[in-house]
């Protein structure tokens, strides 16, 4: 496919906007200098109403396009030029281009101007060549209906207010996308890098200043790190991280001013879980990373996007594991990613890590976070323990020079670290990157031999179409190679091998590598006799492993079951979220209220009852990292099994607490409001959660109340949370999913919402449809249901919708994903049930 950039080279843009709030109308004059290598040129646009052309100072005759979203015109002749383009354009309410947060002060209703550019927006806000190739440099300049106490701010340092208008320092080389600018109302604070970067964090008045201490303080010192890792100096005067009240993605990575959703930047010091701040370090680390991986060195096209990505998400793990290692962040990364990328990357028609795409509905259907972020940081982990850090850190400062203020493929990325480390690094690479899915290593004892074997691995129906990977092994025995690269290899006599390591055999030691195991019988009754001897991420492995292979019916889910007792009072945060993830899975075996769920609560009862008492449900003082990341999985589990004295204990703090919910310990407020609203249930209690819901400016509070409230029991009250669904005054667009779900996960209020999604498909599209998350919805809906009249009914409501630019694969993939736990559902229910009938009469 032809690019813009292919006939013409921006290298200057003056972009002049004049924003007025009142009528939210945007008038713009944008000055593009470059180079022209072709007399027929086009630039894009969309929503851009557009008054006059001219090419060096004399008006010219063009056309605007807005299925292709270009202005095309013929030039006099090739060379430099410059294009001079005056148009208007709306303010948007699609949180895309330039668009306002709404959000409250005591009670009184304000907005925040910010912008959202990524991936094709630049083009609603001012005309320009919105490829990634097409770096320029960028001189801003803002006028806005400003009032006093206002601040603007954007990429660079404001260097002149005249007559209103703010003048800001041209740009570095840089693409369109990542172009920012946001005014009005905030709140601030500031502090300087050991190299002279000033950092500053914002937010609105809503927040109280503190809010701004944590982040301020990780921003800092992520920015020291990575100009100490990447052996490269950050190359901008300020670094700006901004909280917007209405943003639809999780966090921008705009150079030099950072964008994020509220709850992923702001938090109150004095009440906050570990596993909110692990999650907003975890976001800075990762939107500071890109700021060389992605800003300062960019992908040539969005195929590549893996290469801002998938890198980021990985040195957001290095990051926090450097500037707080008593958190042990790289566990977070097994249960979060490792888990996400397995289960999603095992479905027929996933998307590979690189992906071709050309139109912009395809680029951003293809931000598939377990398959981009998650898999491709798995990835990349791989890489990295393959290699080592002196390798990986040469590497990446000879990619940074090689490439800086230009753009790269993922060759050039193999190609620096492979040299780096004296190995054909692309060669083991490709089989990750080009190829979707990932292999089950079977290892058996074939006449006295230990015999391992790959092959692709599927949950679900799925074509193997001959796929192989080259897999770093990482086996605790010696004879294991470092890498595998053909499908069978054997490693020697087995009862030798096992006598010679005194330990049983073992594959992905760590489990770094992007691939599971199946042992047979043998071998794997060797491991579970001595499974009290390996370290967390072994035992989490190994119920990981059991479970994908059980969800791709290579063992009866009802095999795993008796498992379970052995791992119920690990002390390790992580063996506790693989154990309850596999107990979880057992929910989708029983029929709601029937005598099977009776008997997985009581399961689950056994399984939490010794943890709860040991944990308790309020935090002490100085208790260990692994104890409070467990206490949610054992609450959680204890309120599922309807254990009364956990049900009174909830109940009891929720009464103490009730005139100020929010003073609720972060850890666990979540599950003593779910408790309340299962148990409790009112129209009062729904009336005072939505009003504290829409009045709180703690986003961790508002989350907890999104997860809590649609888990009541009580049908009309269902039914008025799927009432306020449109209401952007109770709801924002971008917290919807979450309140969706929550109703489409109750079996109380699945038929409401799911009526509700395809009733409103239109209004849904129309709202958030220009925005990544949309084909999330499709996502959710297909992670809930299990029946295979919901299937019927999926399959008739998005089929006809195939062809929607951006939701095809979604849909194909949701569709086979239901398929598969239905029919995994019909064969093995009554031996999973069977099997949770004799863990509760035998334990």
């Amino acid at each position: 496919m032809t690019r813009l950039y292919d006939s013409f080279h921006p290298n200057l843009y003056k972009v002049y906007l004049d924003i007025d709030r009142g009528s939210k109308i945007i008038t713009g004059q944008t000055k593009i200098s470059g180079l022209a290598k072709s007399t027929q040129i086009a630039v894009n646009q969309k929503f851009l109403k557009v008054s006059d052309v001219l090419v060096d100072d004399k008006r010219v005759p063009f056309t605007s396009d807005d299925e292709e979203e270009i202005i095309s015109l013929e030039l006099p002749q090739t060379g430099k030029t410059t294009l001079t383009i005056d148009y208007t354009a709306p303010l948007t309410d699609s949180m895309m281009g330039i668009y306002p947060s709404y959000y409250q002060v005591d009670g009184q209703k304000k907005q925040l101007i910010g912008t959202q550019f990524e991936t094709t927006a630049a083009r609603q806000a001012f005309p320009c060549v919105d490829e990634p190739e097409a770096k320029a440099n960028f001189d801003l300049t803002i006028k806005f209906d400003e009032k006093p106490g206002e601040t603007v701010i954007a990429n660079m340092p404001e260097i002149e207010v005249n007559d209103g208008v703010h003048y800001f320092d041209r740009t570095v080389k840089m693409s369109t996308y990542l172009i920012a600018f946001a005014f009005g109302e905030m709140e601030s604070k500031f502090t300087t890098t050991k190299s002279g970067v000033k950092i500053g964090v914002f937010s609105t008045k809503a927040h109280d200043r503190k809010e701004l201490d944590f982040p301020l303080d990780i921003a800092k010192r992520s920015i020291e790190f990575y100009e100490d890792f990447y052996q490269t100096p950050y190359p901008l005067p300020h670094s700006w991280q901004l909280a917007l009240p209405d943003f639809s993605a999780g966090a921008m990575e705009n150079w030099g001013l950072v964008t994020y959703r509220e709850a992923y930047l702001v938090l109150d010091p004095d009440n906050t879980s570990l596993e909110k701040k692990e999650l907003v370090a975890t976001v800075i680390a990762h939107e500071l990373a890109h700021q060389w991986f992605g800003d300062l060195v960019t992908m040539k096209w969005w195929d590549d996007l893996w290469l801002n990505e998938s890198f980021a998400n990985m040195m957001e793990y290095v990051a926090v594991d450097a500037l707080e290692p008593d958190w042990h962040i790289w566990e977070l990364f097994q249960t979060s990613e490792a888990s996400a990328a397995l289960q999603r990357d095992a479905t027929d028609g996933v998307q590979s890590v690189h992906v071709q795409v050309e139109k912009p509905a395809e680029i951003d259907s293809i931000f598939d976070s377990a398959i981009v972020y998650a898999k491709g940081s798995r990835m990349l982990v791989m890489v990295r323990s393959l290699i080592g850090d002196d390798a990986l850190r040469k590497g990446l400062k000879a990619y940074f020079e090689a490439h800086h203020y230009g753009n790269a493929s993922g060759s050039d990325l193999w190609d620096a670290l492979g040299q780096a480390a004296g190995i054909d690094l692309a060669k083991i690479m490709n089989t990750w990157l080009e190829q979707p899915g990932y292999p089950v290593v079977k290892a058996s004892v074939v006449d006295g031999k230990l015999i391992l074997s790959q092959q692709q691995f599927f949950i679900g129906e799925g074509k193997d179409q001959g796929r192989s990977w080259q897999i770093p092994l990482n086996g605790n025995y010696d004879v294991v190679p470092q890498i595998m690269a053909d499908r069978e290899i054997v490693l020697g006599d087995y009862n030798e091998l096992r006598q010679q390591a005194g330990a049983p055999f073992r594959l992905n030691v760590g489990n770094e590598s992007h691939f599971i195991v199946k042992y047979d019988e043998a071998l794997l009754n060797d491991i579970l006799d001595n499974s009290d001897t390996l370290d967390p991420i072994s035992q989490l492995q190994l119920l990981q492993d059991l479970r994908l292979l059980a969800e791709g019916r290579q063992i009866s889910y009802s095999s795993v079951v008796p498992l379970l007792g052995r791992f119920a009072n690990s002390k390790s945060n992580v063996v506790n979220a693989a154990l309850y993830q596999v107990a979880g899975n057992l929910k989708k075996f029983v029929a709601s209220d029937s005598a099977e769920e009776s008997d997985l609560r009581k399961l689950f009862d056994k399984l939490s009852t010794e943890q709860v008492k040991r944990l308790g449900w309020t935090p002490k003082y100085d208790e260990s990292i692994d104890d409070q990341l467990t206490r949610p999985y054992v609450l959680n589990a204890a309120l599922y099994a309807k254990n009364k004295d956990s049900i009174t204990e909830a109940h009891s703090l929720f009464e103490s607490n009730k005139e100020n919910l929010v003073a609720l310990p972060a850890d666990i407020r979540v599950y003593v409001l779910a408790n309340e609203v299962q148990n409790y249930s009112s129209f009062e209690l729904l009336t005072k959660l939505f009003n504290d819901y829409t009045q709180t400016s703690d986003g961790s509070y508002k989350s907890d109340i999104s997860v809590a409230l649609p888990m009541t029991p009580n049908k009309e009250l269902l039914a008025k949370i799927v009432d306020q669904y449109e209401n952007s005054e109770v709801i924002k667009p971008q917290d919807l999913r979450a309140w969706y779900r929550g109703v489409l996960a109750n079996d109380n209020g699945q038929q409401l919402a799911w009526d509700w999604i395809r009733n409103d498909w239109q209004w849904l599209e129309d709202t958030v449809g220009g925005d990544m998350e949309f084909s999330t919805f499709i996502t959710v809906t297909s992670g809930i249901f299990k029946t295979s009249q919901r299937l019927d009914e999926f399959k008739k409501f998005f089929e006809p919708k195939i062809n929607t630019p951006g939701l095809t694969r979604e849909i194909q993939m949701d569709t086979k994903v239901i398929e598969s736990r239905v029919s995994l559902i019909e064969d093995e229910k009554e031996a999973v049930n069977q099997a949770v009938r004799l863990f509760v009469f035998n334990n």
